[in-house]
């Protein structure tokens, strides 16, 4: 079944989607990001059928979050790398795992932990933060149209 493509809309959340929001897009993010690199280690890891792994991968390529290279260890197999785009994902993928981990976690807890990896220590949460780096009150976080329409403020929407 197609889905719909946001590749048209202005809305930067659209077209992010257009690019990462299939779950196995994310899914194979994370991995990469936790150092899987061919596509067997995808497949290992994922349960993910082979045709659409490929499709998957050869999307991401595609849309500047992956890169195929040729091995590392100089073996015949292609490896998946992040491209700066890619790299970029990284706060995203911390938000979603803290979320989950919060909100969604499995009855076992979670299955990884986002650390600093020099230190050990778990990484505070994501989240918006002034200039200086203190973090805001949601209450304080308002979204606006580019035209600069008024904005809506978040939290007061949820009252």
């Amino acid at each position: 079944m197609k889905t719909k493509s946001f590749s048209d809309m202005q809305c930067s959340i659209a077209r992010t989607l257009e690019h990462v929001g299939s779950w196995w897009s994310l899914l194979i993010i994370r991995d990469v990001m936790m150092g899987a690199h061919r596509f067997k280690h995808f497949e290992k890891s994922l349960g993910i059928a082979k045709n659409t792994l490929t499709t998957r991968l050869a999307q991401l390529v595609e849309g500047g979050i992956l890169e195929k290279v040729p091995a590392a260890d100089g073996s015949a197999f292609d490896e998946y790398v992040l491209t700066e785009r890619g790299r970029e994902l990284a706060p995203v993928m911390i938000a979603l795992s803290q979320w989950g981990d919060k909100w969604v976690a499995h009855e076992d807890g979670p299955s990884t932990e986002i650390i600093d990896g020099t230190t050990g220590k778990r990484l505070p949460r994501v989240w918006p933060r002034r200039e200086n780096g203190e973090m805001m009150p949601l209450s304080e976080v308002s979204m606006r149209k580019a035209d600069h329409a008024p904005p809506k403020n978040w939290a007061k929407e949820q009252e």
